[in-house]
This record gives structure tokens, C-alpha cells and sequence, in this order.
């Protein structure tokens, strides 16, 4: 994209992980690129803009200030979110909220401010990450997997009513991924009933973490995506194996892909006590 041509992405959480190599990437592939974040960092090639998503004021006047700069706004990638681990008995509602206000109401906010730019001009995209965690419920992370189901369900449902003002809505839902999410997970340790069989799952998805795709490869289906003149409702990305396990939810009855799993996710059937 040169000239005219060029088209405007916002970019949220865009200081760190897959929002940043996202932002970068498609900076590369041509776009103008807005990396929003609370650090208000962005990688090379993009302008950088200090919001929050937590906070309505600050994402209306993020957009707005998009807007008055580029004239438009073609596609919104929404990346902003941060990962929850507990019991969910023993997480502390304050604790559920706020991994829900980040990961799906900040989502909701940037979406509702863009779309009536995107209305104005005939179109645009909606591209919001998902996760494997929006898909198979994770022990001990049940509420990052709520805010994601969330997500999904929201996206389904948007998608119909969007489709006749041409914006596009598409999910995507990375499995384990390398990045500095691991570390910055929220773990709240209590000690109780349910301390070594949330250790053994946390541990289990740290090391898959770790062990999982890079940043990158997430950035180019986002750019696949964006690029696509009929985009996918859905796109997974990751490991063969972890793909599989998205699949195998849909077709498999269910209590035996339940069985299936338990040892991927680090938990058993064993009494607690």
C-alpha cells in the first residue's frame, strides 16, 4: 500500500507481545499504524498513543485523536488483555472483574468507538484476539477463558448486524504463544483445598508457553486476515496439536474429549483432599 493507499489500523496493546509484532508487521506490509497502549510505546514505523482501554474517556479520545490525524480508520486489531490464574472459589470478584474489564469490556470500547467511522465510510475491519482459552475452558484461568468465551459469543453475534454496513468481524484464537504474558500473568496462590492441582496446571501451561509459536507467526494471520477480501469468522493459530484439540471439542462427544485433555491441561480426576 502506497499513497492513497495506504490504509489506518489501530492496534491495541501494542507495547508488548503480539500487539507489537503485530503493529510492526503491518507497518512493513504497508499500513499507517496507531500502536495504543497504557505505556504509550510502539515498535519502529508506527505513531505511537498512550491509551487505555480500561478507561472510556481515554479510548474516546484515542480514536478521535486517530481520526483527526489519518481522516479514517479501515481496521482495529485488538489485542490489549493480561492472563488471570486462580481457583475460581477462591479468586476475589475484584480480581474476575478487572481480568473481565481489560480482556472483554476494553475489546467492546474500542470497537464501539471506532464503528461509527467505519459506518461513515462504507466499511471496515474488526479483528479482536481471542484465544485457545475461548474454546476449551482452562483450569485455574476460568476467568481469562470467560472473558474470551465472551469475546467469541459477542463477535458471532456482531457479525450479523455489521455485514450489511461492510465491517467484518474475525476472531482469532492463538493456542500457546512466546511472549511476556507468561510472566505477567496475575497466579493468585491461596494455599488452600486447591494449591498443588493449580500449581501443576499452571506449571503445565507456563512450560507450553514457552514452548509455544512465536509472535510472529500470529502478526502474519492477523495480516492474512486484514488482507483477505472475504475474512474468516475464525482463525486459529499455533501448534498442529493444539488445533487439533479446537476441532476435536466440535465433533468429539464431549465427556470423551474431556478425558482426552485432562493431561494436556495438567489436571486430573483425583480427589483434591
Amino acid at each position: 500500500m502506497t499513497g492513497a493507499a495506504r490504509k489506518v489500523v489501530l492496534v491495541t496493546g501494542a507495547s508488548a507481545g503480539i500487539g507489537r509484532a503485530t503493529a510492526s508487521l503491518l507497518g512493513e506490509h504497508g499500513w499507517d499504524v496507531v500502536a495504543a497502549s497504557r505505556r504509550g510505546t510502539a515498535p519502529q514505523g508506527a505513531q505511537a498513543l498512550v491509551m487505555d482501554v480500561d478507561d472510556d474517556g481515554s479510548v474516546e479520545q484515542g480514536v478521535a485523536g486517530v481520526l483527526d490525524r489519518y481522516g479514517r480508520m479501515d481496521a482495529v486489531v485488538s489485542c490489549a488483555g493480561w492472563g488471570l490464574g486462580g481457583a475460581f472459589e477462591t479468586t476475589p470478584l475484584d480480581e474476575a472483574r478487572a481480568q473481565m474489564e481489560t480482556n472483554f469490556w476494553g475489546t467492546v470500547r474500542v470497537a464501539r468507538a471506532a464503528l461509527p467511522a467505519m459506518r461513515s465510510q462504507g466499511g471496515g475491519r474488526l479483528v479482536w484476539m481471542s484465544s485457545i482459552g475461548g474454546v476449551l475452558g482452562l483450569p485455574f484461568q476460568g476467568y481469562y477463558s470467560a472473558s474470551k468465551f465472551a469475546l467469541e459469543g459477542l463477535a458471532e453475534a456482531m457479525a450479523h448486524e455489521l455485514a450489511p454496513l461492510g465491517v467484518d468481524v474475525t476472531l482469532i484464537e492463538p493456542g500457546n504463544v512466546r511472549t511476556d504474558f507468561t510472566e505477567r500473568r496475575r497466579v493468585l496462590r491461596d494455599g488452600g483445598v486447591y494449591a498443588k492441582a493449580m500449581e501443576r496446571a499452571i506449571t503445565v501451561m507456563e512450560r507450553d508457553e514457552q514452548n509455544g509459536v512465536d509472535a510472529l507467526k500470529v502478526a502474519q494471520v492477523v495480516s492474512r486476515v486484514l488482507g483477505s477480501r472475504r475474512p474468516p469468522r475464525r482463525v486459529s493459530v499455533g501448534r498442529a496439536s493444539e488445533r487439533v484439540g479446537i476441532v476435536g471439542k466440535r465433533v468429539m462427544p464431549y465427556r470423551l474429549f474431556e478425558a482426552s485433555a485432562r493431561g494436556s491441561l495438567g489436571v486430573s480426576r483425583k480427589p483434591l483432599v
